[in-house]
C-alpha cells in the first residue's frame, strides 16, 4: 500500500506483524536511508540486523522470506535491511509477502524504482507492505520537514528557525535531524516537556553547517581551480560538514548556470544574461567567467555526475561515501579547468 511520510514514520517507529515490508524509493536516497534507520532504532540497539544487497535476491529469491522467518541467534529482536533493491527482487518480495510465517520486519531502499515497475506495483497492491516515495525537499517542504522533526524532539521552531535550518542543511534529512537533536539537548526538550527554539538557540549551538566553507568549495569546482579543491574539501571535513548538502548546493549552482548558458546559446550576451537573472553585482564577473568556461553539454553532464555522486555516497555510506563525493568534485574541477 502507498504511505505518506507521516504514515511511514509512524509504522517504522512502531513496527507490527501486519506489515512485513517497508519499501523506500525515489531520488532522495539520503532521506530514504534516514527513514530506514528509524526501524533500527525502534527495534533497539540489541537487535540483530541482517543486511542484504538487492542484487543478490535474483539468484536466491527464497533467502528473504527465510531470513524474515528465522529466529535471532541471540534470542532477541531481529530485522532485515535491503540496499539497492530493484525489479530483480520482485520474486523475493512476493515470496516474503505470501509466506505463512515472517516475524522479522524488512526495510528496503531502492532509489531507481519506476512507477511502472513490477516491484513497486506488487508492493502498492499488497496489504501487508508499505511503499513511500522520497523526494529531495524544496525550500518550503524542507522547512516543514524541519518543523516535523523538531516536534518529534519536543521543539517548536519559531522566528524563522525552521527556514534557516532548511536553507543551511540543503534539505538533507540526516543533517536536519542531527542539528535538531543538538537543539533538543541544549534546551533540555522532549515530547513530554516541549520547548521553543529560536535563532538565539540555533546560534548558541553553532549550527552554521559550514555555509561559507561550502560556497568556497563550490566556487573552486565551478572556476576549475583543481589545485585548490583538495584544500577546500579538507576544510569541510574539519568543519564536520556533510557532503550531501554540498552536492545539492552545487547542483543548484550548476542548474542556475545552465539556465543562463541556454540564454547565451540563444544569442544573448553575458551582460544581458546576468542582468536578466539578477546575479548579485559582486558575483557578476565570476559568473561571466563561468559562463565562458562551461558549455551547455558540460553543465548537463556535470549535474548528472553530481546527482550520481549523491546516490553513490548514500549507497556506499561512511568514509567510502565521502570518497565518492570527493572524487566527483575533483573530476568536475579538472573538467572545468580543461574547458571540456
Amino acid at each position: 500500500m502507498k504511505a505518506s511520510e507521516a504514515q511511514i514514520r509512524t509504522r517504522l517507529d512502531k513496527p507490527g506483524a501486519d506489515i512485513r515490508l517497508f519499501l523506500l524509493y525515489g531520488p532522495d536516497e539520503a532521506g530514504a536511508n534516514d527513514l530506514a534507520g528509524r526501524l533500527g532504532r525502534a527495534m533497539g540497539s540489541e537487535a540483530e540486523r541482517i543486511d542484504i544487497e538487492g542484487n543478490s535476491l535474483k539468484g536466491d529469491p527464497g533467502r528473504l522470506a527465510g531470513e524474515a522467518a528465522s529466529l535471532s541467534l541471540f534470542g532477541g529482536a531481529r530485522y532485515i535491511r535491503i540496499a539497492g533493491i530493484d525489479d530483480d527482487g520482485t520474486e523475493a518480495v512476493r515470496l516474503l509477502l505470501d509466506a505463512e510465517v515472517a516475524g522479522n520486519p524488512v526495510v528496503a531502499v531502492g532509489g531507481g524504482l519506476k512507477g511502472t515497475g513490477r516491484l513497486l506495483k506488487l508492493v502498492l497492491a499488497a496489504p501487508n507492505a508499505m511503499a513511500h516515495a522520497c523526494y529531495v525537499p524544496d525550500a518550503r517542504n524542507a522547512a516543514q520537514l524541519a518543523a516535523g522533526i523538531a516536534r518529534e524532539n519536543g521543539l517548536r521552531l519559531v522566528n524563522g528557525t525552521a527556514e534557516r535550518l532548511a536553507a543551511l542543511s540543503g534539505g538533507d534529512r540526516a543533517v536536519l535531524a542531527r542539528e535538531i537533536e543538538k537543539l533538543s539537548i541544549y534546551l533540555d526538550a522532549a515530547p513530554d516537556r516541549p520547548r521553543e527554539a529560536g535563532m538565539e538557540a540555533l546560534e548558541a549551538i553553532g549550527a552554521d553547517l559550514g555555509d561559507a566553507e561550502m560556497q568556497s568549495a563550490i566556487e573552486a569546482v565551478v572556476e576549475g581551480r583543481a589545485a585548490e579543491i583538495g584544500v577546500e574539501l579538507a576544510r569541510l571535513e574539519q568543519a564536520g560538514v556533510s557532503a550531501i548538502p554540498l552536492l545539492r548546493q552545487l547542483v543548484r549552482r550548476l542548474m542556475s548556470l545552465a539556465e543562463m548558458r541556454a540564454d547565451i546559446d540563444r544569442g544573448a550576451s553575458a551582460d544581458e544574461v546576468v542582468k536578466k537573472h539578477r546575479v548579485f553585482f559582486k558575483e557578476e564577473m565570476s559568473t561571466k567567467i563561468a559562463l565562458r568556461r562551461w558549455t551547455s553539454p558540460m553543465l548537463a553532464r556535470a549535474v548528472e555526475r553530481v546527482r550520481e555522486a549523491e546516490r553513490g555516497m548514500t549507497r556506499a555510506g561512511g568514509n567510502a561515501g565521502q570518497v565518492v563525493a570527493d572524487e566527483a568534485l575533483v573530476t568536475l574541477a579538472r573538467a572545468a579547468a580543461r574547458g571540456r
